[in-house]
């Protein structure tokens, strides 16, 4: 399932049994905290839901004190009866609690700041005050019957002394577990391994850890907590939060279960999970992003797409329907022809071998400016080059075109055509727009008696840099009214309508010299 390093097991084989972590997801509230996320009720309650079905353990739906509407959506979460404990955070005074109380939930996160930076500037307490505050805080919360985790905020900060101090009297006090945060996210991983197994030897209750991600350590510093006493690790779906965010739960779950053994997550739903939130918040995540960004299980490059197609393990640590994904084969400029005939592949379409070269032709001429082709797109250059090897009889080429076009200025078009017995003539027109002038240069060059019954423009997708599909239906007004038909996909509007012009003129060409009636 796994197609991890084998130096992972060799690194971890001092490090004792791991076996269990809970998952403590604050997505509803450090989440809601990313600018531009801002839930409602309904928001969080199909989000609670989710997390509870994706199998978290602990879910901190929000901070009651802030609203009375925080309060009773607090209420409504807790009234789902999920298998996820319930809580939310709370400042270590008594009206924060008492707003837990009042929603009607069990367990509470209160906290108050430990290093010596926020207790001068922003507490402007002493360590002696911060200490009384904790324990009244997690003391009036046991007798009010709430279960309680107690968090040292910036706790990579703070003195050990104080922190081991502080610690062991709120276990003393009765918290069942306490939390130790990288608030900033300024801690390297050995160091933070080192500040939890130092704690895991003082106290008796478990440690919780909170990762930030400000210098891209989070995920490195909560399974380094993990690996030194660590059971519980606390973060949101999809990375988000303050700043850059919280460690992204679904990449400790996976790497849980990938190194060491550990199951969380029904991570069969994780990508189902992530998406959902995506929506919900409207916070976009970026195509790189592991796990769960678009471009995870998508391969592009020739020399991958074919180690892919022998062995998903030559470029994927694992296989995308582990978490509810799938693998995407990328067309672009860096694509060999595996990678289009197994995109076609996907789509149903075998493509004939004899043709690849002129449809690998057009994806490079295509993707130049580094643009990906949809697969739409794909399909529409496919069905084109076979349409017009089927259908195409050229007596007229097309050699140069040039238009001018502008406001005030007469929509002009030049064009030098090949005609069958090897001539060359270039002829100049006007008309009523760019395509139009093009048309018009076209018909008086190869004489034609075509008229323009219908012109069908399409673009393959919603993108403004998607291309387009033009399909025109001409009439031979001198031969018996025949109706031909062409079509062209392409980038640009012109060279495209201009391209199917020609494919539907060259047809009438070929049908009177072969006396067809239909073409």
């Amino acid at each position: 399932m796994f197609a991890i390093s084998p130096y992972n097991q060799l690194a971890l084989s001092g490090v004792g049994p791991i076996k269990d972590v809970k998952i403590f997801d604050t997505t509803l509230r450090d989440g809601e905290q990313a600018p531009g996320i801002a839930l409602s009720p309904d928001d969080k309650v199909r989000i609670a839901q989710a997390l509870d079905s994706l199998g978290t353990d602990i879910i901190e739906a929000g901070f009651a004190a802030s609203s009375d509407i925080e309060k009773e959506t607090l209420r409504q979460i807790k009234d789902l009866n999920l298998n996820a404990t319930v809580c939310s955070l709370a400042r270590s005074v008594h009206k924060d609690i008492d707003a837990v109380i009042d929603s009607g939930l069990d367990y509470i996160h209160t906290f108050i700041a430990t290093s010596d930076l926020h207790m001068q500037y922003k507490l402007k307490m002493t360590p002696e005050q911060v200490k009384e505050r904790a324990v009244d805080a997690v003391e009036y919360a046991r007798e009010h019957g709430l279960e309680v985790m107690f968090s040292c905020e910036d706790a990579t900060r703070s003195r050990m002394d104080f922190m081991k101090e502080i610690l062991l009297a709120v276990q003393e006090a009765g918290a069942s577990s306490v939390n130790i945060p990288d608030t900033v996210g300024v801690i390297i991983p050995k160091a933070y391994g080192n500040m939890i197994a130092e704690l895991h030897k003082t106290l008796k209750i478990p440690i919780s850890v909170h990762c930030h991600n400000d210098m891209g350590l989070a995920l490195a510093n909560s399974l380094a907590a993990v690996e030194n006493g660590a059971t519980i690790v606390q973060g949101c779906v999809n990375g988000f939060g303050e700043r850059t965010g919280n460690v992204a739960l679904e990449e400790v779950a996976v790497n849980l279960f990938a190194n060491y053994g550990v199951k969380t997550y029904d991570l069969s739903k994780i990508s189902e999970t992530s998406a959902l939130i995506e929506r919900i918040t409207g916070f976009s995540m970026a195509a790189n992003k592991p796990i769960v960004g678009r471009n995870a299980f998508a391969h592009e490059s020739g020399i991958h797409v074919h180690g892919i197609m022998n062995n998903t393990a030559t470029y994927e640590p694992f296989l995308p329907e582990v978490v509810g994904a799938k693998r995407r084969l990328v067309v672009g400029k860096l694509s060999g022809s595996h990678a289009v005939e197994g995109k076609l592949e996907e789509m149903g379409v075998k493509f004939p071998a004899e043709h690849i070269d002129e449809l690998m032709e057009a994806v490079k001429k295509m993707s130049i400016s580094g643009k990906e082709i949809t697969d739409a797109e794909l399909m529409a250059i496919a069905d084109d080059i076979m349409w017009k090897k089927s259908t195409e009889r050229k007596e007229c080429v097309l050699d140069e075109l040039t238009v001018i076009t502008g406001r005030s200025t007469t929509p002009t078009a030049t064009v030098t055509i090949t005609k069958a017995d090897g001539s060359k003539v270039t002829v100049a027109d006007t008309g009523v727009g760019p395509v139009n002038a093009a048309v018009n240069a076209i018909r008086k060059a190869v004489n034609s008696n075509m008229t323009m019954e219908e012109y069908k423009l399409s673009a393959i997708t919603g993108e403004s840099d998607s291309m387009c599909q033009v399909a025109v239906t001409m009439k031979n007004v001198q031969n018996d009214g025949n109706i031909s038909f062409g079509r062209a996909v392409g980038m640009d509007i012109v060279e495209t309508s201009v391209d199917a012009t020609m494919a539907a003129i060259n047809r009438d060409f070929a049908r009177v010299k072969h006396d067809k009636k239909e073409c």
